[in-house]
Protein backbone atom coordinates (compact mmCIF):
# COMPACT_ATOMS: atom_id res chain seq x y z
CA UNK A 1 0.00 0.00 0.00
CA UNK A 2 2.47 2.83 0.83
CA UNK A 3 4.56 1.81 -1.97
CA UNK A 4 1.37 2.31 -4.13
CA UNK A 5 0.61 5.75 -2.41
CA UNK A 6 4.55 6.79 -2.64
CA UNK A 7 4.18 6.65 -6.30
CA UNK A 8 0.85 8.26 -6.74
CA UNK A 9 2.25 11.21 -4.87
CA UNK A 10 5.76 11.14 -6.76
CA UNK A 11 3.67 11.43 -9.93
CA UNK A 12 0.47 13.52 -8.61
CA UNK A 13 2.51 17.26 -10.05
CA UNK A 14 2.15 18.39 -13.64
CA UNK A 15 6.21 18.37 -14.57
CA UNK A 16 6.07 14.94 -12.80
CA UNK A 17 3.49 13.61 -14.85
CA UNK A 18 5.19 15.27 -18.27
CA UNK A 19 8.39 13.46 -17.08
CA UNK A 20 6.84 10.23 -16.67
CA UNK A 21 5.17 10.55 -20.43
CA UNK A 22 8.54 11.80 -21.73
CA UNK A 23 10.48 8.99 -20.46
CA UNK A 24 7.59 5.98 -21.57
CA UNK A 25 8.51 7.58 -25.10
CA UNK A 26 12.30 7.50 -25.18
CA UNK A 27 15.49 7.40 -22.96
CA UNK A 28 16.36 11.13 -22.26
CA UNK A 29 19.20 13.08 -20.34
CA UNK A 30 18.32 15.86 -18.13
CA UNK A 31 19.69 18.25 -20.71
CA UNK A 32 17.35 16.73 -22.87
CA UNK A 33 14.53 16.93 -20.53
CA UNK A 34 15.10 20.19 -19.23
CA UNK A 35 15.20 21.48 -23.55
CA UNK A 36 11.95 20.01 -23.97
CA UNK A 37 10.36 21.23 -20.69
CA UNK A 38 11.95 24.82 -20.99
CA UNK A 39 12.30 24.59 -17.10
CA UNK A 40 15.80 24.85 -14.98
CA UNK A 41 18.64 21.84 -15.19
CA UNK A 42 17.74 21.77 -11.00
CA UNK A 43 14.12 21.63 -10.89
CA UNK A 44 13.82 19.11 -13.51
CA UNK A 45 16.88 17.20 -11.53
CA UNK A 46 14.52 17.45 -8.41
CA UNK A 47 11.54 16.13 -10.26
CA UNK A 48 13.50 13.53 -11.65
CA UNK A 49 15.08 12.52 -7.91
CA UNK A 50 11.31 12.18 -6.72
CA UNK A 51 10.27 10.09 -9.36
CA UNK A 52 13.48 7.39 -9.00
CA UNK A 53 13.11 7.48 -5.61
CA UNK A 54 9.31 6.62 -6.30
CA UNK A 55 10.38 3.70 -8.67
CA UNK A 56 8.47 5.17 -11.49
CA UNK A 57 12.02 5.89 -13.39
CA UNK A 58 14.96 4.42 -14.04
CA UNK A 59 18.01 5.95 -14.23
CA UNK A 60 21.40 4.60 -16.03
CA UNK A 61 24.86 5.92 -16.33
CA UNK A 62 26.64 5.68 -19.92
CA UNK A 63 29.90 7.60 -19.40
CA UNK A 64 29.49 10.90 -17.99
CA UNK A 65 26.06 11.03 -19.20
CA UNK A 66 23.24 10.17 -17.04
CA UNK A 67 19.71 8.44 -19.25
CA UNK A 68 16.11 8.32 -17.69
CA UNK A 69 13.54 5.92 -18.78
CA UNK A 70 10.02 4.60 -17.77
CA UNK A 71 11.02 1.92 -15.20
CA UNK A 72 9.95 -1.83 -17.38
CA UNK A 73 10.62 -4.31 -14.49
CA UNK A 74 9.56 -3.29 -10.64
CA UNK A 75 6.68 -3.14 -8.51
CA UNK A 76 6.02 0.42 -9.66
CA UNK A 77 6.17 -0.17 -13.33
CA UNK A 78 2.54 -1.30 -13.58
CA UNK A 79 1.22 1.43 -12.07
CA UNK A 80 3.79 4.19 -14.30
CA UNK A 81 2.64 2.43 -17.33
CA UNK A 82 -1.25 3.18 -16.30
CA UNK A 83 -0.47 6.15 -15.58
CA UNK A 84 0.93 7.33 -18.91
CA UNK A 85 -1.87 5.68 -20.81
CA UNK A 86 -3.99 7.37 -19.38
CA UNK A 87 -3.05 11.06 -20.15
CA UNK A 88 -3.96 11.86 -23.54
CA UNK A 89 -1.33 12.80 -26.01
CA UNK A 90 -4.34 15.30 -27.92
CA UNK A 91 -3.75 17.12 -24.38
CA UNK A 92 -1.77 20.65 -25.67
CA UNK A 93 1.07 20.45 -23.21
CA UNK A 94 1.94 17.01 -23.82
CA UNK A 95 1.53 17.15 -27.44
CA UNK A 96 4.06 19.91 -27.30
CA UNK A 97 6.33 18.19 -24.92
CA UNK A 98 6.11 15.55 -27.83
CA UNK A 99 6.96 17.63 -30.57
CA UNK A 100 10.04 18.85 -28.99
CA UNK A 101 10.92 15.36 -28.13
CA UNK A 102 10.66 14.74 -31.74
CA UNK A 103 12.84 17.85 -32.07
CA UNK A 104 15.51 16.30 -29.72
CA UNK A 105 15.35 12.66 -31.46
CA UNK A 106 15.85 14.21 -35.18
CA UNK A 107 19.12 15.70 -33.74
CA UNK A 108 20.27 12.11 -32.09
CA UNK A 109 19.50 10.53 -35.66
CA UNK A 110 21.50 13.01 -37.40
CA UNK A 111 24.54 12.26 -35.38
CA UNK A 112 23.58 8.53 -35.61
CA UNK A 113 23.37 8.61 -39.03
CA UNK A 114 26.69 10.63 -39.34
CA UNK A 115 28.84 8.14 -38.08
CA UNK A 116 27.04 5.19 -39.80
CA UNK A 117 28.13 7.25 -43.26
CA UNK A 118 31.44 7.22 -41.75
CA UNK A 119 31.74 3.41 -41.00
CA UNK A 120 28.73 2.03 -43.41
CA UNK A 121 32.06 1.01 -46.38
CA UNK A 122 34.02 -1.14 -43.57
CA UNK A 123 30.72 -3.11 -42.87
CA UNK A 124 29.23 -3.38 -45.90
CA UNK A 125 32.85 -4.71 -46.94
CA UNK A 126 32.99 -7.12 -44.49
CA UNK A 127 29.14 -8.21 -45.02
CA UNK A 128 29.75 -9.09 -48.81
CA UNK A 129 32.94 -11.93 -47.80
CA UNK A 130 29.70 -14.16 -46.23
CA UNK A 131 26.52 -15.15 -46.83
CA UNK A 132 23.81 -12.75 -46.47
CA UNK A 133 22.47 -11.33 -43.00
CA UNK A 134 18.66 -12.51 -43.87
CA UNK A 135 20.12 -16.03 -43.67
CA UNK A 136 22.13 -15.89 -40.74
CA UNK A 137 19.09 -14.14 -38.62
CA UNK A 138 16.51 -16.79 -39.78
CA UNK A 139 19.07 -19.83 -39.03
CA UNK A 140 19.34 -17.68 -35.34
CA UNK A 141 15.36 -17.42 -35.05
CA UNK A 142 14.82 -20.97 -35.91
CA UNK A 143 17.80 -22.36 -33.03
CA UNK A 144 16.22 -19.91 -30.26
CA UNK A 145 13.01 -21.32 -31.28
CA UNK A 146 10.71 -22.88 -28.81
CA UNK A 147 12.89 -21.45 -25.71
CA UNK A 148 10.37 -18.36 -24.10
CA UNK A 149 12.16 -15.56 -23.68
CA UNK A 150 11.26 -13.17 -21.08
CA UNK A 151 14.58 -11.41 -20.78
CA UNK A 152 16.86 -11.16 -23.45
CA UNK A 153 20.91 -9.85 -23.45
CA UNK A 154 22.50 -8.57 -26.82
CA UNK A 155 25.68 -8.68 -26.20
CA UNK A 156 28.13 -6.36 -28.25
CA UNK A 157 24.94 -4.59 -29.41
CA UNK A 158 26.14 -2.52 -32.10
CA UNK A 159 23.82 -1.13 -34.38
CA UNK A 160 21.02 -2.63 -32.36
CA UNK A 161 20.19 -5.28 -35.02
CA UNK A 162 19.64 -8.23 -32.66
CA UNK A 163 17.17 -6.00 -30.26
CA UNK A 164 15.36 -5.27 -33.67
CA UNK A 165 14.96 -8.59 -34.61
CA UNK A 166 13.94 -10.56 -30.95
CA UNK A 167 12.49 -7.29 -29.35
CA UNK A 168 9.00 -8.23 -31.23
CA UNK A 169 9.41 -12.09 -29.70
CA UNK A 170 10.58 -11.28 -26.30
CA UNK A 171 9.47 -9.37 -23.05
CA UNK A 172 12.20 -7.14 -22.16
CA UNK A 173 15.29 -6.83 -24.17
CA UNK A 174 18.87 -4.72 -23.50
CA UNK A 175 22.08 -4.35 -25.45
CA UNK A 176 25.33 -3.62 -24.51
CA UNK A 177 28.31 -2.00 -26.17
CA UNK A 178 31.17 -0.42 -24.93
CA UNK A 179 31.08 2.08 -27.87
CA UNK A 180 28.98 4.98 -26.66
CA UNK A 181 28.83 5.99 -30.67
CA UNK A 182 27.41 2.66 -31.32
CA UNK A 183 25.08 2.67 -28.26
CA UNK A 184 23.50 5.93 -29.85
CA UNK A 185 22.78 4.57 -33.26
CA UNK A 186 20.91 1.43 -31.47
CA UNK A 187 18.97 3.51 -28.97
CA UNK A 188 17.77 5.74 -32.28
CA UNK A 189 16.90 2.71 -34.63
CA UNK A 190 14.79 0.65 -32.10
CA UNK A 191 13.06 3.77 -30.86
CA UNK A 192 12.36 4.45 -34.62
CA UNK A 193 11.27 0.97 -34.51
CA UNK A 194 8.49 1.25 -31.69
CA UNK A 195 10.25 -1.26 -29.14
CA UNK A 196 9.75 0.34 -26.06
CA UNK A 197 10.44 -2.77 -24.64
CA UNK A 198 14.23 -2.65 -25.96
CA UNK A 199 17.12 -0.46 -24.16
CA UNK A 200 20.98 0.09 -25.05
CA UNK A 201 23.50 0.17 -21.86
CA UNK A 202 27.54 1.09 -21.75
CA UNK A 203 29.09 -1.94 -20.57
CA UNK A 204 32.01 -4.44 -20.72
CA UNK A 205 30.87 -8.11 -21.86
CA UNK A 206 33.78 -9.30 -19.04
CA UNK A 207 31.71 -7.73 -16.75
CA UNK A 208 27.99 -6.98 -17.51
CA UNK A 209 26.17 -5.32 -15.12
CA UNK A 210 23.25 -8.33 -14.17
CA UNK A 211 23.04 -10.51 -11.83
CA UNK A 212 23.36 -14.18 -12.18
CA UNK A 213 20.92 -16.35 -13.74
CA UNK A 214 18.66 -13.06 -14.77
CA UNK A 215 18.60 -13.83 -18.52
CA UNK A 216 16.53 -16.32 -20.50
CA UNK A 217 18.22 -15.76 -23.82
CA UNK A 218 22.44 -14.18 -24.55
CA UNK A 219 23.01 -13.85 -27.87
CA UNK A 220 27.14 -12.64 -28.86
CA UNK A 221 26.49 -12.16 -32.44
CA UNK A 222 29.56 -11.06 -34.48
CA UNK A 223 31.72 -10.05 -31.47
CA UNK A 224 34.15 -12.96 -30.44
CA UNK A 225 36.61 -12.17 -32.58
CA UNK A 226 37.28 -8.48 -31.34
CA UNK A 227 37.39 -10.77 -27.89
CA UNK A 228 40.82 -10.31 -25.87
CA UNK A 229 39.70 -13.65 -24.64
CA UNK A 230 37.07 -15.26 -25.84
CA UNK A 231 36.88 -17.85 -23.20
CA UNK A 232 36.09 -15.34 -20.16
CA UNK A 233 33.09 -13.29 -22.45
CA UNK A 234 31.71 -16.70 -22.57
CA UNK A 235 31.89 -17.41 -19.08
CA UNK A 236 30.45 -14.20 -18.38
CA UNK A 237 27.60 -14.56 -20.47
CA UNK A 238 26.68 -18.02 -18.98
CA UNK A 239 26.87 -16.61 -15.39
CA UNK A 240 23.62 -14.07 -16.16
CA UNK A 241 22.01 -17.14 -17.77
CA UNK A 242 19.45 -18.63 -16.20
CA UNK A 243 18.60 -22.71 -16.09
CA UNK A 244 16.54 -23.43 -18.85
CA UNK A 245 17.65 -20.47 -21.14
CA UNK A 246 20.48 -20.61 -24.25
CA UNK A 247 23.20 -18.83 -25.52
CA UNK A 248 23.84 -18.39 -29.33
CA UNK A 249 27.35 -17.44 -30.32
CA UNK A 250 27.32 -16.10 -34.12
CA UNK A 251 31.01 -15.62 -35.66
CA UNK A 252 32.94 -16.77 -38.34
CA UNK A 253 34.79 -19.84 -39.45
CA UNK A 254 38.52 -19.85 -39.14
CA UNK A 255 39.54 -18.13 -42.32
CA UNK A 256 42.96 -16.30 -43.17
CA UNK A 257 41.66 -13.12 -44.53
CA UNK A 258 44.40 -10.72 -42.69
CA UNK A 259 42.73 -7.84 -43.99
CA UNK A 260 39.94 -8.39 -41.61
CA UNK A 261 42.66 -8.57 -38.73
CA UNK A 262 44.86 -5.11 -40.12
CA UNK A 263 41.98 -2.90 -41.16
CA UNK A 264 39.29 -3.95 -39.10
CA UNK A 265 41.03 -4.48 -35.92
CA UNK A 266 39.73 -8.54 -35.27
CA UNK A 267 41.51 -10.07 -32.65
CA UNK A 268 40.92 -13.39 -34.11
CA UNK A 269 40.75 -14.74 -37.49
CA UNK A 270 37.27 -16.84 -36.98
CA UNK A 271 37.04 -20.09 -34.86
CA UNK A 272 36.89 -23.41 -34.61
CA UNK A 273 33.91 -25.38 -34.19
CA UNK A 274 35.89 -27.23 -31.19
CA UNK A 275 37.29 -24.15 -29.75
CA UNK A 276 34.14 -22.79 -29.18
CA UNK A 277 32.53 -25.90 -27.63
CA UNK A 278 35.53 -25.90 -25.32
CA UNK A 279 34.77 -22.31 -24.14
CA UNK A 280 31.32 -23.32 -23.52
CA UNK A 281 32.07 -26.77 -21.49
CA UNK A 282 34.87 -24.49 -19.37
CA UNK A 283 31.37 -21.77 -18.98
CA UNK A 284 29.39 -25.08 -17.22
CA UNK A 285 27.22 -25.20 -20.86
CA UNK A 286 26.64 -27.95 -22.93
CA UNK A 287 26.10 -27.69 -26.78
CA UNK A 288 22.52 -27.19 -28.37
CA UNK A 289 22.86 -26.78 -31.75
CA UNK A 290 25.38 -25.51 -34.83
CA UNK A 291 24.49 -24.21 -37.69
CA UNK A 292 27.28 -23.56 -40.31
CA UNK A 293 26.09 -21.05 -43.20
CA UNK A 294 28.76 -22.03 -45.54
CA UNK A 295 30.27 -18.35 -47.26
CA UNK A 296 33.01 -17.67 -49.78
CA UNK A 297 35.50 -16.64 -48.06
CA UNK A 298 33.64 -16.40 -45.15
CA UNK A 299 31.38 -18.82 -43.29
CA UNK A 300 29.54 -18.17 -40.50
CA UNK A 301 29.19 -20.79 -37.83
CA UNK A 302 26.02 -20.09 -35.09
CA UNK A 303 26.71 -21.97 -31.97
CA UNK A 304 23.77 -22.35 -29.59
CA UNK A 305 24.47 -24.15 -25.89
CA UNK A 306 22.43 -24.49 -22.57
CA UNK A 307 22.91 -24.78 -19.02
CA UNK A 308 24.64 -28.19 -18.40
CA UNK A 309 21.75 -28.75 -15.86
CA UNK A 310 18.75 -27.48 -17.89
CA UNK A 311 20.46 -29.92 -21.18
CA UNK A 312 17.52 -30.68 -23.67
CA UNK A 313 17.02 -34.35 -24.84
CA UNK A 314 17.62 -32.82 -28.34
CA UNK A 315 21.01 -31.38 -27.31
CA UNK A 316 23.27 -33.30 -29.76
CA UNK A 317 25.49 -31.45 -31.91
CA UNK A 318 23.84 -31.03 -36.23
CA UNK A 319 25.40 -29.30 -38.67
Amino acid sequence: MENLLQGLRAAGEETRLRLLVLCAHSELTVSELTQILGQSQPRVSRHLKLLCEAGLLDRYQEGSWVFYRLSAKNSASLLGRTLVDLVPETDPVVSRDLERLETVKKARNVAAEEYFRENAAHWREIRSLHVPEEAVEEALLELTGGVEIIDFLDIGTGTGRMLELFGPRVTHAIGVDTSREMLSFARSAIEDAGLRNCQVRLADMYNLPFGNHSQDAVVIHQVLHYAEDPAVAIREAARVLRGGGILAIVDFAPHDLESLRAEHAHRHMGFDEEAVWAYCAEAGLEPRDLKVLKGDPLTVNIWTAVPAAARKSKGAVAS
